[in-house]
């Protein structure tokens, strides 16, 4: 038994058992081919060492940290060039992981914490590419042409503790492209959280707030390409530069300031930049009161919308403005409730109860608070997915009578819009949830979470072709979100996946999904079924064990028809079918 420290290498194929299944002997006689000529070369010309071999998979050993990431990179531009004449679906691609870290070698075999942790990471990697964790990252950081992006701090299953993981830019890798594509016809824009400057620590939800505010006006423009607020947030509470601004988000322009609030006075700062250049487009100083924030937000977009869309006419401007002034208490209770909304641990009972107190205190203050109405009607539908109450129904009911009042006069808002229609979803009611969904697509076609709920509605009635292009497009307008909502395009997916009985390549999206938000009854719901139909009991219990730690009844409301997921009976019965079968393997 030999304990040694390596840069571990864990790679495995997408999609093995679907595309052995299509076609096992063609399969077998190309990826034997790939070994031969690309994969093997590629390792063993760094120096590194195959340890490992499973059907689907390999694990290899370098000495150098450097080494193992230029062979990961060269490996995977070669097997991207190699496959790009082969339609998609029939296409084999790995995922790899990548980590420093102490292994034992004993009879040929490998162990170690080291090991688990390169395989976590690639269980977590996309089609065709590479994740790196801090370890390794911090020794090959300067000495490799090879580009990283910061993911941030990442759970990763069984692990304890949240490692940081890096992603190797891949300039093939077509899933990448996905995410950084952006309409070449649109000016684009990420606003970056807003610095805190008060000497007061606890104001820092009331600038991350207004930030939000901005986005959220500027995403109401059509005309522009605005970047979700999860996603710029992701740069929050450290230093960035307008390249990695750009290259990360895919925009040409972002918006930073700061924000110092004092008694009744306010100072925002704020400055444009064009990330092509680095150059300053517009920047300006303002000193208001409170009571005049919301003039000042509406100022600031007219400002930013001016500098970077001038086809865009006063007019227009004037007609999607916030306008409307409301009471300052209220407004900022509600932004003290959208951080709790955002904060770590949101998914629980307590949580829930906490921002609906709330969002009604900051309603009894102003009525008018429409973000106020919004987050308190989709806690209740959140208390709903998870089943937490006695009469589900009824929690259906509270949501959508949450958000009447934004529908009164006739006004139209896309964040009610996506909670009805959520609410129309549940109860059947699925041509009335499109039309809402569509309808806020219209209004605004920015707001990803909108369009999140879009394609994961979509997933769920038959038409995975286009769950699949709102996904995508949801991912675009958030490519660095770690939160629910690309958990959600990750769990359309999924769903679309499964609807096309598509087992393996919906047990891919769900996991994925799971590693964005553990605690989502659904996404192990539909992992058990893949599970189950894949005969795989094993991985079915762990999903099932999870399951009843925090959403006990959720099974038994699909298994009764008190919950329905897909509209079309074929693929209803698919679930219960699989989750049936996994109930009897229990």
């Amino acid at each position: 038994m030999t304990r040694r420290l390596a840069a571990i290498l864990v790679a495995d194929m997408v999609g093995y058992s679907r595309l052995m299944a299509a076609d096992e002997e063609g399969t077998l006689s190309r990826l034997k081919d790939l070994r031969r000529d690309i994969i093997d070369p590629s390792i063993q010309g760094a120096n590194g060492r195959i340890v490992k071999l499973t059907g689907d998979g390999l694990l290899a050993l370098f000495d150098s940290v450097v080494a193992a990431v230029e062979a990961a990179a060269a490996l995977q531009k070669a097997l991207s060039a190699a496959e790009a004449a082969n339609p998609a679906h029939c296409r084999i691609s790995f995922r790899i992981g990548l980590h420093l870290g102490d292994v034992i070698l004993d009879e040929g075999d490998i162990y170690g914490e080291g090991v688990n942790l390169a395989a976590r990471l690639e269980s977590m990697a996309r089609p065709g590419g590479v994740l790196i964790s801090d370890d390794a990252y911090r020794q090959v950081r300067g000495k490799t042409k090879i580009s990283f992006v910061d993911l941030g701090d990442l759970a990763l299953k069984n692990i304890p503790v949240p490692m940081r993981v890096y992603k190797m830019e891949m300039e093939d890798n077509p899933d990448d492209t996905i995410m950084s594509l952006q309409p070449a016809d649109k000016p684009s824009v990420a606003v970056l959280p807003f610095q805190n400057m008060s000497n007061d620590l606890e104001q820092e939800y009331f600038c991350d707030g207004v930030s939000e505010d901005i986005i959220t006006e500027l995403s109401r423009f059509p005309e522009l390409f605005v970047i979700a607020r999860n996603s710029s947030f992701s740069f929050k509470g450290r230093p960035v530069t307008h390249h990695q601004v750009s290259r990360e988000l895919g925009v040409r322009y972002m918006l930073e300031g700061s924000i110092r609030r004092s008694a009744n006075r306010v100072r925002i700062t704020a400055q444009l930049i064009d990330c092509t250049n680095g150059a300053h487009v517009w920047a300006e100083r303002y000193d208001r009161t409170l009571e005049n924030i919301f003039a000042l937000q509406d100022e600031i977009t007219r400002n930013v919308v001016g500098a970077i869309a001038p086809q865009i006419s006063m007019a227009e401007i004037g007609r999607v403005s916030n306008a409307q002034s409301i009471d300052f208490n209220s407004y900022d209770l509600s932004l003290q409730a959208m951080a709790i909304f955002y904060a770590g641990g949101f998914h629980s009972q307590e949580k829930f109860d906490e921002v609906i107190l709330i969002s009604n205190r900051a309603i009894d203050l102003d009525p008018r608070n429409v973000q106020a109405h919004w987050i308190k009607a989709y806690a209740y539908l959140m208390r709903y997915l998870y089943q937490f109450d006695e009469d589900p129904a009824e929690t259906l009911n509270l949501a959508e009578k949450s958000v009447e009042p934004l529908f009164r006069g006739g006004q139209l808002d896309p964040r009610a819009l996506s909670v009805r229609g959520m609410v129309r979803h549940f109860r059947g009611d699925f041509d009335g949830a499109e039309a809402d969904f569509n309808l806020g697509f219209q209004l605004n076609p920015n707001f990803a979470r909108n369009i999140f709920f879009l394609a994961w509605h979509e997933s769920l009635v038959g038409r995975t072709i286009e769950a699949r292009k709102h996904a995508q497009l949801a991912l675009q307008l958030s490519p660095r979100d770690t939160d629910l909502w690309v958990g959600d395009a990750y769990l359309s997916l999924a769903q679309a996946a499964f609807a096309d009985a598509d087992f393996e390549d919906a047990m891919l999206w769900g996991e994925r999904a799971i590693q964005m938000t553990p605690r989502a009854p659904i996404r192990r719901a539909l992992m058990i079924a893949s599970a189950a139909h894949l005969d795989r009991p094993e991985v079915g219990r762990q999903h099932e064990q999870a399951l009843a730690d925090f959403a006990p009844a959720f099974l038994g409301s699909i298994l009764s028809g008190g919950l329905v997921l897909y509209r079309l009976p074929e693929h209803n019965a698919l679930l219960i079918d699989g989750l049936r079968k996994a109930d009897r393997k229990r």
